[in-house]
């Protein structure tokens, strides 16, 4: 865009708002401070009415969050009611789970000892049977005459 047609409308916008307040003020049914006042009037009046609505709806909402708030209380406190009964039971399974750990490893290792107490008594029994001697055992030596008649027996 050249600087020609920049300026030209720069220069349009000017004359037509010389023109626009012109026509205005010539046609206007009013002076120029009767409107201004009527202008400030029309905005205190909107200002007046924010502010009541503002007003109506901070009112609104301060009645329903007191409506409101024993119904949350209520419940604050319950579920707080509801908290602490399941931290004491949670400490009840705690201590429970832990006698039930005691008590079980007491018995697991009692057991241990028990069948530890065994194994050393049966490999001893084991120990002491194989040192002891044979007591009433018989050993008959067989002489070789005496294999050689046996099977001249079975031929008969």
């Amino acid at each position: 865009m050249s600087i020609k047609s920049k300026l030209a409308i720069a220069l349009g916008g000017l004359i037509g708002t010389v023109v626009g307040v012109g026509i205005g003020t010539l046609i206007a049914p009013r002076s120029g401070a009767e409107s201004r006042a009527m202008a400030a009037d029309a905005m205190n009046d909107a200002w007046d009415s924010a502010v009541d609505t503002y007003e109506h709806g901070a009112s609104k909402v301060s009645e329903k969050i007191g409506s409101v708030r024993p119904s949350v209380d209520a419940t604050t406190d319950d579920l707080r009611a509801k908290v602490d009964l399941a931290r004491e039971r949670m400490d009840q399974l705690r201590e429970s789970l832990s006698d039930a750990v005691a008590t079980t490893s007491a018995q697991v290792s009692d057991a241990v000892s028990a069948v530890t107490d065994k194994v050393v008594s049966v490999e001893e029994a084991a120990a002491d049977a194989a040192t002891t001697e044979a007591e009433g055992v018989q050993v008959e030596v067989v002489e070789e005459a005496a294999a050689e008649e046996a099977p001249a027996e079975d031929a008969e």
